[in-house]
């Protein structure tokens, strides 16, 4: 294949709207753009104006799978504005809540959305009929993610028990532990996930792109850090700190910003596989043993690998989560009760890692706690470049192997997929 263009309108079996357009020009790709065309949302705006106490509960309805990163990402910056100081079991909860929208998001993203791509299908509805007991598997996963989201939170989604300092209702000690035994049960699927998804056949990409994720020493965070780091560099920052180090731009061929990283002039990658290549030492032990088997290891450049990162993800979820119920199961309750604070101005930046990637909340108070200024940035817009950057490389390999025009589209759609963007969100 020597010329070609490619347009792919409305990529299937992702969230949201978006085309993507590759050309083919001499046996050499001249031109690669991911088309967001979902409309702006607004949800910035929407907060100005507002108290501090109505924050989270709006920004949560950016996305209804990672609303529980929003409203914990709000809940840090109004508590660092504010000077509050977390109990540790209030963390513990937190870690819970973001961990089953882990649950939730993977288990969607790998079976319904990526796996008929290797599968030789074009939906999860035929693997339902060839493969029922993995569609059943599958269910009950995201189920679980469901049932933790709602039990600590309050609902599945847009979660309305966590608050300033603390969460308002806890279930009971027994309820602990029975969740505990669901999530362990479910271990040995989540092993087998991560197999399925190492066997199947990729098109080997070594990416140029930097990595970014948030790192704590001695753990895997998802919200108990404030440290973002580049990883393999020693680029490491504050969350309030991010804007000097990352640089929001626009696109003519996008509603949604574009970023890179300010330093390298370079795009980047966050999620799944950046926090493992960011932390994977610290992974739970059987997550670590899977990744090792499946030769998941830093420095992982190949984006297609996310998938497997993803998967290795709900190994770790699972340990961490069923280790968290065995132990707030036996704590004090009261210890997770709302800390006082007081109200004043100032501003910060809240920044957690929601099941795609990083995402930070900017936000400024006045004196009486009404938000002056807020600025969003998801996951999938920090994205978006680096995914331009993928494509184009995987392509221009492609072309000279001289794949079919089919199977380019194929190969390029596996790598929209993979990247498991959410293009809603990415227009916020």
């Amino acid at each position: 294949m020597t010329q070609c263009t490619i347009d792919v309108d409305h990529i299937a079996r992702v969230e949201g709207h978006g085309n993507v357009h590759v050309v083919v020009e001499g046996g050499q790709v001249k031109d690669v753009e991911m088309n967001i065309v979902e409309p702006i949302r607004l949800f910035e705006s929407m907060v100005r104006g507002r108290s501090y106490r109505d924050v989270s509960y709006i920004a949560s309805r950016v996305c209804g799978i990672c609303s529980a990163s929003h409203v914990v990402t709000d809940l840090k910056a109004i508590e660092r504005i504010f000077g509050v100081e977390l109990s540790q079991r209030t963390k513990m909860l937190r870690e819970l809540l973001i961990y089953g929208s882990y649950l939730q998001n993977h288990g969607a993203h790998l079976f319904v959305f990526a796996a008929p791509d290797y599968l030789g299908e074009t939906s999860i509805f035929p693997v339902s009929k060839s493969n029922p007991e993995l569609f059943s598997q599958a269910l009950d996963l995201k189920s679980l993610g469901n049932e933790l989201c709602t039990m600590v939170g309050g609902r599945s989604i847009h979660p309305i028990t966590a608050v300033i300092g603390g969460f308002t209702h806890e279930i009971s000690s027994q309820e602990y532990l029975d969740l505990a035994d669901k999530l362990e049960s479910k271990v040995p699927f989540a092993l087998e996930t991560v197999d399925l998804f190492n066997g199947f056949d990729i098109c080997d990409v070594a990416s140029d792109n930097d990595y970014m994720a948030l790192t704590q020493p001695g753990a895997y965070p998802v919200q108990a850090s404030d440290t973002l780091t580049f990883v393999g560099s020693d680029e490491s920052f504050d969350a309030n700190d991010i804007t000097d180090h990352i640089s929001e731009y626009q696109v003519g061929h996008s509603a949604a910003f574009f970023a890179r990283r300010t330093s390298t002039d370079r795009p980047y990658m966050t999620g799944a596989l950046a926090r493992i290549n960011a932390s994977w030492e610290n992974l739970t032990p059987k997550a670590k043993v899977a990744a090792a088997k499946a030769g998941l290891r830093p420095p992982e450049r190949n984006p297609l690998r996310n998938n497997v990162a993803q998967a290795v993800e709900i190994v770790d979820a699972l340990e961490r989560c069923a280790e968290l119920c065995r132990e707030l199961a036996e704590g004090d309750q009261k210890e997770s009760l709302p800390r006082p604070f007081k109200v004043c101005a100032g501003s910060a930046t809240g920044v957690t890692e929601a099941p795609r990637g990083t995402v930070a909340h900017q936000l400024v108070l006045d004196d009486k706690g009404v938000v002056q200024h807020a600025s969003i940035i998801t996951p999938t817009a920090q994205n978006l470049a680096a995914m331009e950057s993928d494509i184009r490389k995987m392509a221009t390999s492609l072309v000279a192997q001289g794949v079919t025009e089919d199977e380019l589209v194929m190969d390029v759609e596996k790598m929209v997929r993979a990247y498991d963007p959410c293009l809603s969100c990415s227009v916020h």
